[in-house]
């Protein structure tokens, strides 16, 4: 029977895609500057979070530098301290910082997931590759059975998760836009929170809240706590 744990293992141990795992492994050896010191994940990174959670959030894929050196996913860069404060403004998260795998945080309600699970040359994963990745999504997806709310960051998310859902192609994307999936769950769109998108005015944090006080009213959850 599939398990998460049983999941997160075959995850990790992928190996898939040669360009993706040659990559991977390069960055890990060469590293930057800034994280010498660090020993790096390069590996496939799992989905993170509560098994029972009522949202799930879906990313487009490891950074280089975050989850690649960090081993979980969303963590050790920009859009990652982004996402993690905005779940935890929401009460998703019991902290709003997410900086190494073994900071102590915990989502409750929540879990998160990337489309591809290893970090792509310049952030930009191939069809193919996606689409031999989306089969854990598929799993991760099909395991969370109380999941109600689907929040996709950007149009790689949704064009993924459109997939996955046979609802391709899904050309209505703009930041709080929702569509309806074949099981009853709700998508949500929101714009990534990408150094290119928060620090033009594209997203802010006002907004990027807003996408999870409405993940709240979908799953009524009510109202976020006061932070």
């Amino acid at each position: 029977m599939d398990s998460l744990n049983g999941l997160t293992s075959e995850i990790v141990a992928c190996r898939a895609c040669p360009r993706l795992v040659a990559w991977r492994e390069h960055v890990a050896v060469e590293k930057r500057a800034s994280f010498r010191e660090d020993t790096y994940w390069g590996r496939p990174v799992p989905g993170f979070g509560d098994p029972d959670a009522s949202l799930l959030v879906v990313g487009l894929a490891p950074a280089a530098h975050g989850a690649n050196r960090t081993g979980r996913v969303f963590t050790g860069d920009r859009s990652g301290d982004w996402l993690f404060r905005a779940l935890w403004k929401a009460g998703y998260a019991n902290q709003p910082t997410s900086v190494d795998a073994a900071d102590g945080l915990e989502l409750t309600g929540a879990y998160v997931a990337a489309v591809v699970r290893c970090a792509p040359p310049a952030n930009k994963p191939t069809p193919d590759e996606r689409d031999l990745c989306l089969g854990y999504l598929r799993r991760e997806a099909a395991l969370l059975t109380r999941v109600r709310v689907v929040v996709v960051l950007g149009r790689f998310a949704l064009d993924g998760v459109g997939r996955l859902y046979g609802l391709r192609p899904l050309r209505r994307f703009g930041h709080l836009v929702e569509h309806a999936l074949p099981d009853g769950r709700t998508l949500l769109c929101s714009f990534h929170p990408s150094q290119q998108n928060t620090f033009t005015g594209v997203l802010t944090e006002p907004a990027f809240d807003a996408v999870f006080s409405r993940a709240r009213e979908i799953t009524g959850a009510g109202p976020p706590p006061a932070r």
